[in-house]
């Protein structure tokens, strides 16, 4: 068994995975990349492995509870423990007022959002409590604290996970388990660049409400994960830190 840490993070392809990818392989953490995408999980591989430590790729759908599981028999194959689990894949959505989603559109956004980061955590924590402990970062969002026009569905599971986070926290805090999660604001990552693609009208005036008066950058968000991850606090456990640029603090 490996002497470094493992973590794993879902969504590693781009994005916030990405960049907490590359942030805890600094640190020298080794990388479990689980993204839906093969050539993107696999680049981000290539360029944690020239930061030089070890990672690999396990292509999941998270919302296939089977596909989940897969993925954390593979690092606990691969490095006999998970340390920590960046529990970040997600979606969009349409962008349009919620009853304007299609049934098939709702059932997508909670079966990746919403059941894969729960599928997720199920399996984590098996491993975490059989080890002693673990440290786990969900991806909520300020759609996750305050109401948002036309991300309904995406709001509805990112309330979803403050809640699985303070419930986790209470439950097992006494083994070893700390689980905090982020709510980043809008920040420029594919996902959302491909969201302003299709709803251009939504980002006419996208940083008026921010008070910094910008969108927020992968890396910033990677600083505050990594070290909520790395053990550098300890007794922060069961909250949700804001990250946007003072959006949710007027």
């Amino acid at each position: 068994m490996s002497e470094r840490r493992v973590a794993v993070i879902t969504g590693g392809g781009s994005g916030l995975g990405q960049a907490v990818a590359f942030r805890l392989a600094k640190e020298g953490v080794h990388i479990v990349v689980v993204d839906i995408s093969e050539e993107a999980g696999q680049k981000t591989v290539h360029l944690v492995e020239e930061l030089g430590t070890r990672a690999i790729f396990v292509k999941a759908d998270v919302s296939k509870a089977e596909e989940v599981k897969a993925y954390v028999d593979k690092t606990v194959e691969e490095f006999g423990t998970i340390d920590m689990f960046y529990n970040n894949a997600g979606i969009s959505g349409p962008g349009v007022k919620f009853v304007d989603n299609t049934i098939e559109q709702i059932d997508m956004v909670l079966g990746i959002n919403l059941n894969g980061a729960l599928y997720g955590l199920k399996y984590v924590l098996e491993v975490m409590l059989a080890n002693g402990g673990g440290r786990i970062v969900n991806t909520s969002s300020t759609a996750g604290i305050v109401g948002q026009a036309t991300v309904g569905t995406y709001s509805a599971a990112k309330h979803a996970m403050v809640g699985i986070t303070k419930t986790l926290a209470a439950e097992y805090a006494a083994q070893g388990i700390v689980v905090n999660a982020i709510a980043p604001g809008t920040t420029e990552t594919p996902m959302v660049r491909e969201y302003k693609e299709k709803n251009p009208d939504a980002f006419v005036n996208a940083t008026e409400p921010i008070p910094q008066k910008r969108l927020g950058q992968p890396e910033e968000v990677a600083e505050l994960v990594t070290f909520l991850l790395t053990g550098n606090a300890p007794y922060i456990n069961g909250v949700v830190v804001p990250i946007d640029g003072g959006f949710t603090a007027i």
